[in-house]
């Protein structure tokens, strides 16, 4: 930091803080709950395009290298 440049006091950051807060447009309710809907149907999509990616390749790989998809038996007590 140079000398020139002064550092600004927490009373003033908040005010500035404030005052750019009052700036923004906030969304309407109506508004808020479309976005949240595209959001949440968007996330769900994207989770299952990744889950069945994730099965496909899964599968794949114990096709590929062999892999035993029963259970091992375990051994008889007696």
């Amino acid at each position: 930091m140079s000398s020139s440049e002064k550092r600004t006091s927490p009373v003033t950051f908040y005010r500035q803080v404030v005052a750019e807060l009052r700036k923004v447009v906030w969304p309407t309710q109506q508004q808020l709950i479309t976005y949240f809907i595209v959001v949440l149907v968007f996330v769900m999509v994207i989770m299952t395009i990744v889950s069945l990616l994730d099965l496909g390749f899964g599968r794949a790989m114990f096709a590929v290298f062999g892999g035993d998809t029963e259970p091992v038996p375990s051994p008889v007590q007696a």
